[in-house]
């Protein structure tokens, strides 16, 4: 029995057969996969761009095509396009495969999943599958039902939306009762259990529940790949006593602080605009898409989060806030303005007329003139804080002085030093204030920003009480004491494990011609004749599946690692074989003499192997160190103990000087 998974897909993806399997890894392109989530630029041979996986304002996500594999220095997330959409849209691989399948129009033969298969799927699946079932049932309901078409469909063609946009956005209807969508999901399989989870349905118990959404007008809720991931419901009654919205709560699949409304529609005109407008309502960006103004999505009603704003720059890094002319729209703009400063992005205001909100607005006027409208009237912040100020502070010193303190604490925020000068001038020249008057005060603002965040960072990390600091272990840790040659001899394997060197090399006994072996296959010899173990699990499940198939007499290749079914030895492979760093073009006209590693193997390999060796002995040498010195303290131990852990070290030593002086060893960090 072994620890690897081999060349067969995991047993959950049998319902599709392995020709299938390979035609989608093979057609699946980690560019196009990629880019569907993240705006990508080409940096030399690869492309980089802001990891999805953790908030960052420099760039570390890698993505390399010709190895089909991506990377985040940053967090160190990294695999091949399957593993991708697994870590992104939070599916096991199946549900990866059967996405890929569908962006790139290939037809597997799937088979209904038996009962016992629904219970082993995971619970995020089964909520999304629940979801999609909602949405198909709420949108039938809608264009094909009495009710639906009465009350549901003629709200929406009384707000002036057409079938285009109903279809675009899967709008739909809830009928009114108390649990008809409950009792036809239930009637259909799905259960109960999971139709509370999402919020569709409000359980009491096993025979008394509701639908949280009867009688309402239905807004799904798109992820970025365009899966159903909550709902709003805006109902058609007048009774105050009843929410006018209701959405779906907080879930495994939902989280309102993170989502964008309108995201999985906009996100292709938004990269192609390289801009963002931010409405509040779902009507806005329905009624702005009708108009051709696609690149819109909202904050759905809620105060803009930094989670939010950190998903609009995977898009673009700039922003235009439109929100209604009234006292409450102001007040937005100006809530959200700090935040998309400190988080690098470029603002725009703009403020419609009044008595009007971006779904009035957008009806009223044709794509022509409200492209020309947002061109004119958009300010960027220093502009439209300043002249909303100065209107309340008029002759008022002390409201303008407030007003200059606001204004610098908001430019104070920005980590750009040039951006930050550039409004700091056009803030003087506006507010007619000497500039190094403002320079000082923003000074103090960003110092007080860095303390605020350090105490803050100092709280997080303070422990409820101080604990008795641990004794030093005694024995190193081999597993972190030899993972980085562990690390380097997987990625020369993997990357050049076809290649071949001289087998003897650098022993001179030996007078015929040396003989050659494949790279792949002189590793694994060499760990193995001296019967050597990799410590670190993830590395060492991929040296044995490399053992493997060359016992089967298959040469292994990066491919095969990289589009391996294990998601962890795939994970693996383009984590190693991801390039930390790459010659700039300067560099590479400049020195002519650096030359690609491959060339040089027949030394690099060697070296690495041999270094990795006399890293263990040295561990073995520190153990014995301390074994000796504990013997020798103790008066009772035996001379003949001691003696031989003393030639022990005579012989670790003279084969530590051996392994030095032979490569010239050195540590790799």
């Amino acid at each position: 029995m072994t620890i690897f998974a081999g060349l067969q897909a995991p047993e959950n993806s049998t319902m599709i057969s392995q020709v299938t399997i390979d035609k989608i890894i093979d057609t699946a392109r980690i560019e196009d996969v990629v880019q569907d989530f993240v705006p990508l630029k080409r940096r030399g041979v690869n492309l980089i761009g802001l990891c999805p996986f953790h908030k960052e304002k420099t760039p570390s996500f890698n993505v390399s095509p010709s190895k089909g594999i991506f990377k985040c220095f940053g967090c160190g997330k990294g695999g091949n396009a399957v593993n991708f959409i697994m870590e992104h849209e939070q599916l096991d691989w199946i549900s990866a495969i059967k996405y890929l399948a569908k962006k790139y129009r290939i037809e597997i033969e799937d088979r209904e999943l038996t009962e016992e298969e629904k219970k082993l799927g995971s619970e995020r699946e089964s909520m999304l599958i629940v979801s999609a079932f909602a949405q198909k049932f709420f949108s039938r309901i809608l264009n094909e039902s009495e009710e639906g078409i009465a009350i549901g469909l003629s709200y929406f063609r009384e707000r002036g939306f057409n079938d285009t946009i109903i279809e675009k956005f899967q709008l739909g209807y809830c009928p009114e009762g108390k649990s008809i969508f409950t009792d036809e999901a239930l009637k259909n399989g799905y259960k109960l259990e999971f139709l509370e989870k999402t919020g569709l349905s409000v359980v009491k118990d096993t025979h008394n529940y509701f639908d949280r959404f009867s009688g309402r007008v239905m807004f799904p809720v798109f992820s970025i790949s365009g899966r159903v991931i909550a709902f709003g419901g805006r109902t058609l009654k007048s009774d105050k006593n009843i929410a006018k919205y209701l959405n779906s709560p907080e879930s495994a699949i939902y989280h309102k602080s993170q989502t964008l409304y309108g995201l999985y529609q906009a996100k292709t005109a938004i990269q192609q605009n390289d801009k963002c407008i931010l409405v509040e309502g779902y009507t806005d960006v329905l009624a702005l898409h009708q108009a051709g103004i696609e690149n819109v999505v909202a904050s759905s009603g809620t105060s803009l989060t930094k989670d939010q704003i950190q998903i609009i720059r995977r898009f673009t890094a700039n922003v235009t806030i439109l929100y209604d002319g009234d006292p409450a729209g102001i007040k937005a703009s100006l809530r959200g303005i700090d935040m998309l400063l400190e988080e690098g992005l470029n603002i725009k205001i703009l403020l419609l007329p009044d008595n009007h909100d971006p779904d009035s607005f957008a009806k009223k006027h044709n794509y022509s003139f409200l492209v020309d409208y947002f061109k004119q009237h958009e300010q960027d912040f220093i502009h439209f804080k300043s002249k909303l100020l100065s209107d309340e502070a008029k002759n008022d010193p002390v409201k303008r002085t407030y007003m200059i303190s606001d204004i610098v604490r908001t430019i104070s925020v920005i980590d750009d030093s040039i951006k930050r000068t550039v409004y700091l001038q056009e803030c003087s020249r506006l507010l007619k204030i000497p500039e190094h008057t403002l320079f000082q005060e923003t000074a103090k603002y960003r110092r007080k920003n860095i303390e605020d965040k350090r105490k803050a960072e100092e709280r997080a990390h303070l422990p409820e009480s101080v604990p008795i600091a641990p004794p030093v272990p005694s024995f190193i840790n081999e597993e972190l004491y030899c993972e980085p040659y562990e690390k380097e001899l997987i990625r020369l394997m993997l990357l050049y494990g076809e290649h071949s060197i001289f087998e003897n090399l650098g022993d001179e006994a030996y007078d015929e011609p040396h003989s050659t072996i494949k790279i792949s296959e002189y590793i694994i010899n060499e760990i193995k004749n001296d019967e050597l173990e990799f410590k670190n699990l993830k590395y060492r499940k991929v040296f044995l599946h490399a053992e493997e198939l060359i016992f089967r007499g298959i040469t292994p290749t990066v491919e095969m690692f990289i589009n391996n079914k294990d998601p962890e030895i795939s994970k693996v492979a383009a984590d190693v074989c991801s390039p930390g760093y790459q010659l700039s073009a300067i560099w590479a006209k400049h020195h002519l003499n650096v030359e690609p590693e491959e060339r040089h193997l027949d030394q690099v390999v060697p070296r690495v192997l041999v270094s990795y060796k006399r890293r263990i002995m040295e561990q073995h040498r520190e153990e014995a160190i301390k074994r000796l010195q504990e013997l020798q303290h103790n008066p009772a131990s035996e001379t003949g103990e001691i003696e031989n852990i003393q030639l022990r070290l005579t012989q670790l030593n003279s084969l530590i000087n051996k392994c030095a002086r032979l490569y010239n060893c050195v540590v790799i960090k």
